[in-house]
């Protein structure tokens, strides 16, 4: 099973390589400022980082995907 570190390390590598050489898809990123929770401890556990994680593969694969420019 994956610890939270291994799973924040995986996510910064992957927003890494989205914001270099995806910058379109930067945008779509769920940790912009606006999503930022607003209460003063929010729960963030593993299961969540996990589904994050997911959705930034999806978010990438989905663009590679549908565009071969960058494949």
């Amino acid at each position: 099973m994956e610890t939270s570190k291994n799973l924040i390390s995986e996510i910064t590598k992957i927003t890494t390589n989205i914001e270099t050489n995806y910058p379109e898809l930067y945008k779509f990123i769920e940790e912009q400022p606006i999503t930022i929770p607003s209460s003063n401890n929010p729960k963030t556990d593993e299961q969540n980082l996990r589904d994050y994680l997911d959705s930034l593969k999806q978010l990438l694969q989905h663009h590679l995907d549908t565009h071969n420019n960058k494949a």
